[in-house]
């Protein structure tokens, strides 16, 4: 378990494991009480956070 290879996959994988679960927990609670016309705009809007948390541009 020492071996610096392991540690480096294993702090990447938590750090995906991270932002998946704040994804899906900034998704239930934009969902949560919004009227199925207006889910498609905010998923968009969630889909846009998300990248900018994660620094990527579209």
């Amino acid at each position: 378990m020492n071996d610096p290879l392991v540690m480096i996959a294993m702090v990447a994988a938590v750090i995906v494991l991270i932002i998946a679960v704040t994804a899906i927990i900034i998704v239930r609670f934009a969902l949560d009480g919004t009227a199925s016309s207006d889910r498609a705009r905010v998923l968009n809007g969630v889909a846009r956070i998300i990248r900018a948390i994660r620094g990527r541009r579209q």
